[in-house]
């Protein structure tokens, strides 16, 4: 098979695609062919071994994939050869024409279900929805005020925001991003490149706050938003692609706010069922188009090392695919 090889840390560009053996599914595990697989921000990351998991060299990228099943292991029976499946890795082997995983932890797509639509879709709305739900408990009529609403991530909380009845309030560095958030529902919007978070955010909301923040973004911007929240808000703690930020701890006593975290991924290990009612709600809204994904880029494998590049460079919009 074709696969993307990283051989040692470093930039998107040091990565090479080539001829590998064809992996063998072994008990309880499934050989899938690969048809999509998301490019995601932990991907640049695990490159310059710089995430929370380090992956042995040599090592295929990505983590999450949908494609056909291609061969079952010993035990596995209850998939056929062709389903249509989408497949949480963990964090690597997905930049490949085949994969390997437990079939435990494999989702049937249903009818309508396009790969492309499914891969990235736990990744980003799965954290989306258990962040908005189940930890910062948005309600119909509040304020959400999404960082880094441009992206992957941020944008699924523009979408899934709408969808729960919130007023959202989009903030991202660019025009473009925020014109594409403006399509997929955000009612307001910030270009924190050139507008002053805090007193923006706070003139949106006539000076009560914002109920709910979700922050992918950190950095600097952490502590202009927190500055920006209303009594009793919660600032959902998503990421740090700006860096990790030092918030000043007096502030969530004068706003009696909350500050919390959200690991999807740790999640799903400790709490499967609500995982697996998460996955069911989001693979039915996409069948029945209630929410459907932005996808702003397909590339094959011999283009991985640009689609890094462009999530390197914050130049991505939305969600972006590679597509064997």
């Amino acid at each position: 098979m074709r696969a993307v090889l990283c051989k040692q840390f470093g930039p998107p560009e040091d990565l090479s695609v080539v001829e590998l053996d064809d992996p063998v599914p072994g008990p309880g595990e499934i050989l899938v062919e690969v048809k999509a697989a998301s490019v995601t921000f932990p991907d640049t990351l695990m490159l310059e071994d710089k995430y929370q998991f380090k992956a042995d060299l040599p090592y295929v990228p990505g983590g999450e994939v949908a494609g056909t099943v291609a061969a079952l292991g010993d035990g596995v029976d209850n998939l056929g050869l062709g389903a249509r499946v989408l497949c949480p890795l963990g964090s690597v082997g997905g930049y490949a024409e085949l994969a390997v995983t437990r079939a435990s932890g494999v989702r049937v797509l249903p009818d309508g279900v396009e790969f492309a639509d499914a891969t990235g879709l736990l990744y980003a709305h799965g954290t989306t929805y258990y962040g908005l739900k189940y930890r910062g408990d948005l309600q119909e009529g509040e304020t959400l005020l999404v960082l880094g609403a441009g992206g992957h991530v941020g944008l699924s909380a523009v979408e899934l925001g709408k969808q729960m009845g919130a007023r959202v309030i989009a903030a991202a560095s660019t025009e473009e991003k925020l014109d594409l958030c403006r399509e997929r529902g955000a009612d307001e919007t910030i270009n924190y490149a050139n507008e002053d978070l805090k007193e923006r955010a706070k003139e949106l909301t006539d000076g009560a706050g914002v109920d709910v923040i979700y922050d992918v973004v950190g950095g600097d911007y952490a502590e202009q938003a927190l500055r920006a929240i209303g009594w009793s808000g919660r600032f959902l703690v998503i990421g740090f692609t700006a860096g990790i930020p030092a918030i000043p701890l007096n502030l969530t006593l004068l706003k009696s706010c909350q500050i919390i975290g959200v690991f999807y991924g740790a999640m799903t290990a400790r709490q499967p069922d609500l995982a697996n009612e998460i996955a069911e709600d989001l693979l039915e809204w996409v069948a029945n188009g209630q929410l459907r994904p932005h996808i702003s880029a397909r590339y094959g494998l011999e283009q991985a090392s640009e689609a890094l590049r462009s999530l390197i460079d914050r130049k991505a919009i939305g969600k972006i695919v590679i597509e064997p």
